[in-house]
């Protein structure tokens, strides 16, 4: 049997906005030492690592490792449910395709609860291991979502500069350019509101700001971000989850416009010069070519439309089902 207990039920809330846009379906798993998530985006581009420790909770029982896979979205509806002084508790029986979340108002007076069929998701458990990064910035969660929000109204990218000046962000648009530069501070009386970069090489990474917003939605759960650069490795964005735990965001740099318009090139002379040699070739050879392609293309309409038909009806019934089974 698996159940926990959470006093802060805003907190998992919270935790399920920051991350229902970016992946659709996950596995959580639960063992003995804590709850947590490890899942990519549709495009293989992010990866979200989520782990809330076993001695955060009220309560906490796993009695074997557990994973229950879960529509991220339909999680969120039903948390929503839940008021932000709400107590939460999660629990799933052994053997059952089901989990049951309760919630409790403060004064005991309100107890409701609700069960979501669980789903059988295909997922590898990537290792990621600990690395030593060239710089790691730490500043408000509210500054780093503003300076996001404000550079996509400019343009796609953000290029984060690390220097011994502070730190640049910096994105290009058809509108124009913005530039954006951040000084460590450490003075400031509140520790939250600190910026402080630890820097051991200079870095320059660009990456996709609609991934950037995607994982500022997190700010509400910490008044600080701590982003880890290194010009080899994915960035890491990383918000603390009360004392409990952490909710890691890792995007991939965007690769150099220089160098994505450079690829194309060689295909597009090669093709040039394939056609050159088509044109060079006698005409019996090329008419004798054209007679087998309209053989070829005369028997092919049949062949691709019943495979296709096939196929379509192949995937209507593969498509369908999970859906009826998450709605059962």
């Amino acid at each position: 049997m698996f159940e926990l207990r959470l006093v802060q039920g805003s907190l998992l809330k919270k935790v399920l906005e920051s991350i229902k846009d970016l992946v659709n379906d996950a596995n959580f798993d639960c063992s003995s030492t804590g709850f947590s998530l490890q899942a990519m985006d549709s495009s293989h581009v992010a990866l979200v690592a989520l782990l809330l420790r076993s001695e955060g909770f009220e309560h906490y029982r796993c009695d074997r490792n557990v994973t229950m896979g879960m529509n991220l979205a339909n999680m969120a509806k039903m948390l929503k449910c839940a008021g932000n002084d709400d107590i939460v508790t999660i629990k799933a029986d052994d053997g059952t395709d089901t989990v049951t979340f309760m919630f409790e108002s403060p004064s005991q007076d309100k107890i409701s609860d609700f069960e979501m069929k669980l789903m059988d998701i295909d997922s590898e458990h990537l290792g990621i291991p600990e690395a030593e990064y060239e710089s790691i910035l730490r500043m408000p969660s509210a500054e780093f979502a503003r300076i996001c929000k404000d550079l996509s109204s400019i343009g796609d990218t953000v290029v984060i500069s690390v220097t011994k000046e502070g730190v640049r962000f910096s994105t290009r648009g058809d509108i124009g350019a913005a530039n954006i530069v951040c000084r460590q501070n450490t003075t400031v009386d509140k520790p939250h509101e600190a910026t402080i970069i630890e820097m051991q090489e200079p870095v320059t990474l660009t990456f996709a700001l609609r991934y950037m917003n995607s994982f500022a939605k997190a700010t509400p759960l910490s008044e600080q971000v701590t982003i880890s650069l290194s010009s080899d490795l994915p960035v890491v964005v990383e918000y603390k989850v009360a004392e409990m735990g952490h909710i890691r965001f890792y995007l991939a740099p965007k690769i150099e416009e220089e160098e994505e318009a450079a690829e194309p090139a060689p295909v597009q002379t090669k093709s040039k010069e394939t056609r050159s040699k088509k044109e060079n070739k006698p005409k019996v050879e090329t008419a004798h070519v054209e007679a087998m392609r309209e053989e070829e293309e005369a028997s092919k309409p049949k062949e691709e439309y019943l495979l296709l038909e096939g196929l379509k009806d192949e995937e209507c019934k593969l498509q369908v089902k999970p859906k009826e089974e998450r709605q059962a």
